[in-house]
């Protein structure tokens, strides 16, 4: 039977506790595995549904997306409804998603399942430290949430891994569908071991669903994201300006709602008091704009190990190994001995490494092309991670510490939701970049290979003007290709008659692969400079946090009152 539990109720102590909060770790684990277990399978649902760029990004930013606009409406749910209600539901959904996903028969129906799954997500997420803290004594409660954390950690490196392998042994011949379809024999499992041993619990004075607010927010978030995502496959026509400056608007509206509701119902979504703070408000933006460069990277990442290097989707999952190696040092030695000592310094420190390991990273890229082995990324994949940590394991704790402690709650939610937010517009934004860089540098691959081709031709036996023409249609079918919103097609300059010797045909072939190897690096090297961008500006954000911040973890008295949405951990 289950017992509401409130703050102050003396509750016998559930000798079942630990069982249930095995429970909700395989449901964190499961959420944070899905964040970045699509990432290294990218080019297989590419290939295999047919997907055009601006679909693939959809795919990975429904996910988060759906998470960040669904996040603290979902912990009010629980509060109001009960959190093993809502958990059940939550899991429920994400589990029926995960299979839709994996069922999927072409890129609409993915994206469709992609969003109902980071909605269900985002139901069963904020449920789980809250039942934490219902369900263990204090002097448990730091054991189990640290043991949460550390797993919600490492669900990136397991979900790149774990892809990577997924994808490469092609269980019972499906190829990238088993990523999705592993969460539904777990999740069938939780769902059982839930009902039977968790205990509910929920709010005394629950607050109300703003979904007036919710709609606003959604609908600003989309009317920026959407044209970000679509324009370069539509060829930017008016309306998807006219989109992003709505979205202006409606953000506006949106702020002046909240406010109003804060003064007459109570209870907005947002609670605006917040942004008081200066330092919380600018540190606000500075996490936004480090998921937005990050959330950027991991995408052009996967796109320069496997499309443009041709890696294997293992190679390039056991490669990001060395990523999530770097950000555990970078997060272990922030937390335990950095932060608490130089504060703010510390985030400003891991920008600036995070920055240095990209600029390593786009160097190497550029030097050696398409001749790029995995042992050589293993030192920028290192530096990268570690300074991916020292930002992201303090960020959040710093931030609380500008906010009164009654408010910690409400600003949790806030910086989670606004990590979710910016992976998802990072995903947007770099998409604009990064291929609009490589159809603008699409000549570069032609030029480097160009020299190797004629002397292939010569030896075949071609004259000189059969070689410029045959270079010439070879240029104009690498840019077509490189301008391509639709990989999958084969544009009518590739179609030349000159394919139809076999030896003609495999010299561009081969040199097709350089050439779009080479693209893809300098293309990558470019992208890397937008990322380093942002990262300074967000090291110059962390600097108006005040001198004295230092690391303190804030333990709300009432872990079920307003929004008790605690720290997430963290996945790339």
């Amino acid at each position: 039977m289950d017992t509401d539990i409130s703050p102050g109720a003396d509750a016998p102590l559930d000798p079942r506790r630990w069982i249930a909060f095995a429970v909700v770790l395989a449901a964190g684990f499961m959420d944070l595995l899905d964040v970045t277990i699509v990432n290294v399978a990218v080019p297989s649902i590419q290939t295999d549904l047919g997907a055009q760029y601006s679909q693939i990004e959809w795919i990975i930013a429904a996910y988060v997306l759906a998470f960040a606009a669904v996040l603290i409406t979902g912990g009010r749910l629980g509060d109001i409804y009960g959190r093993k209600r809502i958990f059940l539901i939550g899991m429920t959904g994400f589990t029926l998603a995960s299979a839709a996903c994996g069922f999927s028969s072409d890129p609409t129906m993915l994206i469709t399942s992609r969003f109902v799954q980071g909605a269900m997500a985002a139901l069963m997420v904020p449920q789980i430290l809250a039942i934490i803290r219902a369900t263990f004594p204090q002097e448990e409660r730091a054991k189990a949430i640290a043991i949460y954390s550390g797993v919600g950690g490492s669900a990136s490196a397991v979900g790149l891994s774990l892809g990577g392998l997924l994808v490469q042994w092609n269980l019972f011949d499906l190829d990238w569908r088993p990523i999705f379809l592993v969460n539904v024999p777990v999740g069938i499992a939780a769902l059982i071991a839930a009902t039977i041993v968790m205990r509910d619990s929920r709010s005394p004075a629950s607050p109300r669903l703003d979904p007036i607010g919710m709609a606003l927010a959604i609908s600003a978030v989309l009317l920026l994201a959407y044209p970000l995502t679509e324009g370069r496959r539509l060829g930017w026509p008016a309306w998807t300006f006219v989109m992003m400056a709505s979205a202006a608007v409606v953000f506006g509206a949106f702020v002046v709602f909240e406010r109003r509701r804060a003064r007459t119902v109570g209870s907005p979504l947002i609670d605006l008091e917040l942004f008081r703070s200066r330092p919380f408000t600018v540190g606000l933006a500075s996490w936004l704009l480090f998921w937005i460069g990050l959330g950027g990277f991991f995408l052009i990442w996967t796109l320069f190990m496997q499309a443009g290097l041709g890696w294997s989707a293992m190679r390039a999952g056991l490669t990001a190994v060395f990523f999530a190696v770097g950000a555990g040092i970078g997060a272990g030695i922030s937390v335990s001995v950095l932060a608490p000592r130089f504060g703010r310094v510390v985030l400003v420190a891991g920008g600036v490494v995070n920055a240095g390991g990209f600029a390593l990273y786009g160097w190497l890229a550029a030097h050696y092309g398409a001749s790029i082995a995995s042992w050589q990324m293993v030192i920028p994949l290192i530096v990268t991670g570690v300074g991916f940590g020292m930002v992201v394991a303090p960020t959040i704790d710093l931030l609380l510490g500008q906010v009164p402690a009654r408010e910690a709650g409400a600003a949790s939610g806030l910086l989670n939701t606004g990590q979710q937010l910016g992976t998802a517009l990072g995903v947007a934004l770099v998409g604009v970049v990064f291929f609009g860089q490589l159809d603008h540098d699409s000549t570069r691959g032609v030029e480097a290979v160009t020299p190797q081709v004629r002397t292939e031709l010569s030896t075949i036996g071609l004259p000189e003007p059969a070689q410029d023409r045959i270079i010439a249609n070879f240029l104009a079918c690498v840019h077509d290709r490189s301008a391509q919103v639709d990989p999958t097609a084969v544009p009518a300059s590739c179609q030349s008659s000159d394919v139809g010797n076999y030896a003609v045909a495999q010299v561009l072939t081969d040199a097709g692969e350089r050439a779009n190897a080479v693209n893809f690096a300098n293309t990558f090297r470019y992208t890397l400079w937008y990322g380093i961008g942002l990262l300074a500006v967000m090291c110059l954000g962390f600097l108006v946090l005040p001198k004295d911040a230092r690391l303190e973890q804030h333990e709300i008295d009432d872990p079920l009152e307003d929004d008790p949405l605690e720290l997430v951990p963290t996945g790339a």
